[in-house]
């Protein structure tokens, strides 16, 4: 059985992350693995209603972090890890990186309250009892805040992110950023500024240069404006 792969998405609303996840599943199961498509917050029962709170109603910043804590520890434990232990590839939209992008830089909470949440939620789930699981992978959809907010400016009615100011997302950018500069071997930077199909090509090229794809495989997605994610 092939190891399974954690496999996360990032970026700010409206960089073009989440059309592409559907497409890279069906690559994969194209070659014959088994996929896991999830998100956060949310994933289980208990974290989608978690994360309909955080989504509409107000809230300061450490209740913020600690229903996203919650809700990860949950989804850890009822999805992902039983994923992984299957050999599944777990494609996820968002994981904690979007926890200190948004509530670390975009809402100047302590870090170091996130570390310490983050080690007691994501610790002891794995097959390896002291293991505090991250991705193998993350691919973060770097694109301007001004570009992000004009994708998604006639979408839909905002959510209570994506009603904040473009000072906010600058700060969110910036975040994401400084976490891809702390682990430049998990991180892939795809510049989602570009065309869809060239989008398709950098993250797919990622994957193929890590020999967990096959050449050339999948189709380029449609665009799509992506949907609200925290």
């Amino acid at each position: 059985m092939a190891p399974g792969l954690f496999i996360t998405f990032e970026g700010i609303d409206g960089a073009g992350k989440s059309s592409h996840i559907a497409p890279l599943a069906a690559a994969w199961r194209a070659q014959g693995r088994c996929v896991t498509l999830t998100r956060e917050p949310g994933g289980t029962p208990l974290a989608e209603k978690l994360r309909a709170l955080l989504l509409h109603d107000d809230m300061d910043a450490l209740t913020e972090a600690l229903l996203v804590f919650a809700a990860r520890r949950d989804h850890l434990r009822c999805v992902i890890e039983p994923a992984l232990a299957r050999g599944d590839v777990v494609l996820c939209d968002r994981f904690t990186d979007a926890t200190f992008a948004y509530q670390g830089a975009g809402r100047g909470f302590d870090t170091q309250v996130l570390s310490y949440l983050e080690r007691i939620a994501q610790t002891g789930l794995a097959l390896e009892p002291d293991l505090m699981r991250n991705p193998d992978l993350t691919l973060w959809f770097d694109l301007a805040p001004d570009v992000a907010a004009a994708r998604l400016a006639d979408a839909r009615s905002p959510d209570r992110f994506e009603a904040l100011d473009t000072a906010f997302f600058h700060r969110v950018a910036q975040g994401y950023a400084a976490r891809a500069a702390s682990a430049p071997q998990r991180f892939a930077r795809i510049d989602a500024a570009q065309p869809q199909a060239q989008v398709w090509q950098q993250l797919t090229a990622v994957l193929v240069q890590r020999g967990w794809l096959a050449d050339g495989a999948g189709v380029v997605p449609a665009m799509s404006v992506p949907g609200a994610t925290l």
